[in-house]
Order: structure tokens, then C-alpha cells, then sequence
């Protein structure tokens, strides 16, 4: 049974990625490590587990490393586990820089493992379902899509996410829908950026077959403001992504099924694996340099 080393402690690592390999029947927690050793250890006890206090020995002592960091620690240790030969099961966005998200495809692709990248909605049927059904029927004009939170209200769990406040939507909620456009749309050559009031940003993408799509993106909206809607346009006229139904732990336990089927097989080719994930890393970045130079910035095809 392969050995999961947990690496995080926060709301998500406790209640998503800790619940869900504690549960599945073919997957052992065998120890966690955090930045802040007190919460290392209660996370731990809670699971029956041992903390650890080195970051090196728990990727010695394991098979898969499964991330819920700030993406900027994540990338550090993706490289440092992928070098080491142990499986990667890591959050998005994988970086916050495209020298970064290089860094873990290059360690990745000379140890062999098998990576996936929990784009949550892409583990849920029902979406999955949908962007497999779109992606196929081919002649979409474009997407548009708005994804308004409010996470910085009393009461979250991730309103003290530093890096969530430096980085705002962009970096959080534009790679769920980035997972879900790509597929359907295909590669981005070209990105447009203009900031909107409590942190928003609105994408304009250009893709390589001709499709444009838009994206609306903040994690500060007022509450009576909070939206989530996703469109796709074209020859055969609108199509509305499905709701996300299930929970965190269900889709988490998904992820954790197709990575150890690619892990069983040998195969190295996950639909959302570290590639993948460079990718939204990629066009990310354009976005930022679009925002900061006020132009836009075109991508190789």
C-alpha cells in the first residue's frame, strides 16, 4: 500500500487532503510535516501519524507526497520529493512563476513519477463529465466566466492565507477555471488584463484555434456579490458548465484513485498532471505582466 507523507496543516490539509488518504482503502498516512511544528504535531496526533520535523525525512520515508502549501513552498519540495523518485499529488497553482513550474515538470519527467494536480472541479462527474462532452463536440466560439468568493469574511477558513491576499483571484480561483477552459478551447496564445475593484481582474484570452474567452476573477467580493457562472458559446449555442456537486473529500478521493492507477500502470500522461499545471502556471504569469505593463502579452502556440 503506498505511503502518503502530508505536507501542510492548515484548514484544507486537515479537512481535505488528510480526511480523504485516511479514508481510502488503498492509501496509508504515514506522517505529516509543517511550517509550524505545534500544529504539525496536533494534525498528527489526530490521524494516528508522526510529525515530522525535517522536510527530506518524511519524502525519505514515504512513496507520494501530497502538498496543501502556499504554492511558492510547494514548488520547493514537488522538486525535492520528484528528485527523490516519490509520486507528486500537489495543489493548484503548482507555482507562482514559470522558472518555478519548470523546475517541478524537469524533476518529474527524469525521476519518472506520476503526478496529478487537484484541480478540484475536475475531479467532481459531473464537470468532468461536461468538459470530456464539450471538448469533444468541437466548434465553440468561446467561454465566459465569472467566479466572485468573498473569502475574507469572519468566519473562513482561508482568510488569513497570506499568500491568497498577495496573490488574490488571478492565482486562486483563475486555475479552476483555466482547468476547465483549456481543455475545451484549447492552448492560449495571446492574454489582456484590467483590475476591478476589491481585487478583481478580467481576463481576455486569445486561443490558438481562434476562440476568446473571458474570465472575471476576485476572492474580495461583497457577500451579495459572490458568483460562480461558466458559459460556453458556439455553433450549437450556449452550454452552462454543471454546478460542482460533492464534497472537497469526495473529489480529493477521485484524485487519489486516477493517481494510483497511473502509479499501478506505469502510465505518465494524467489529463491534469505537472504539465498541465505549468500550463495554467504559464498563462498566469502573462496575466500578471498584462496587468502590470497595461498591454498584451502574446504567448507561443
Amino acid at each position: 500500500m503506498p505511503r502518503f507523507g502530508l505536507f501542510g496543516t492548515g484548514h484544507w490539509a486537515a479537512e481535505t487532503h488528510a480526511a480523504a488518504i485516511a479514508a481510502h482503502p488503498r492509501a496509508e498516512l504515514a506522517g505529516v510535516w509543517g511550517r509550524d511544528p505545534a500544529k504539525a504535531a496536533a494534525l498528527a496526533g489526530r490521524y494516528g501519524v508522526r510529525a515530522f520535523e525535517d522536510v527530506d525525512a518524511l519524502i525519505d520515508a514515504v512513496d507520494v507526497v501530497s502538498v496543501a502549501l502556499p504554492p511558492d513552498v510547494q514548488a520547493d519540495i514537488a522538486v525535492r520529493a520528484a528528485t527523490a523518485g516519490r509520486h507528486l499529488l500537489l495543489d493548484k497553482p503548482i507555482a507562482l512563476d514559470e522558472r518555478a513550474a519548470d523546475r517541478i515538470v524537469h524533476a518529474a519527467e527524469r525521476s519518472g513519477v506520476a503526478s496529478v494536480v487537484f484541480f478540484t472541479n475536475r475531479f467532481r462527474p459531473a464537470v468532468a463529465g461536461f468538459v470530456a462532452a464539450a471538448a469533444a463536440a468541437g466548434d465553440w466560439h468561446g467561454a465566459r466566466a465569472t467566479m466572485f468568493a468573498s473569502i475574507f469574511q469572519p468566519g473562513s477558513p482561508y482568510g488569513g492565507s497570506t499568500w491568497r491576499r498577495e496573490r488574490g483571484g488571478l492565482w486562486d480561483v483563475g486555475p479552476h477555471a483555466l482547468s476547465i477552459i483549456l481543455p475545451v478551447l484549447g492552448p492560449v496564445v495571446r492574454v489582456a488584463a484590467l483590475d476591478g475593484p476589491r481585487g478583481a481582474v478580467h481576463l481576455l484570452l486569445g486561443h490558438a484555434e481562434g476562440a476568446a474567452s473571458t474570465l472575471s476573477l476576485t476572492l474580495d467580493a461583497p457577500p451579495a456579490a459572490r458568483a460562480l457562472d461558466f458559459t460556453f458559446y458556439g455553433e450549437n449555442g450556449f452550454e452552462q458548465v454543471p454546478a460542482a456537486e460533492g464534497t472537497s473529500v469526495e473529489a480529493f478521493t477521485l484524485a487519489l484513485d486516477q493517481l494510483l492507477e497511473e502509479i499501478d500502470a506505469g502510465t505518465r500522461d494524467h489529463r491534469c498532471d505537472v504539465r498541465f499545471g505549468r500550463e495554467v502556471v504559464r498563462i498566469l504569469a502573462a496575466a500578471e505582466t498584462a496587468r502590470a505593463q497595461a498591454r498584451t502579452v502574446e504567448l507561443p502556440a
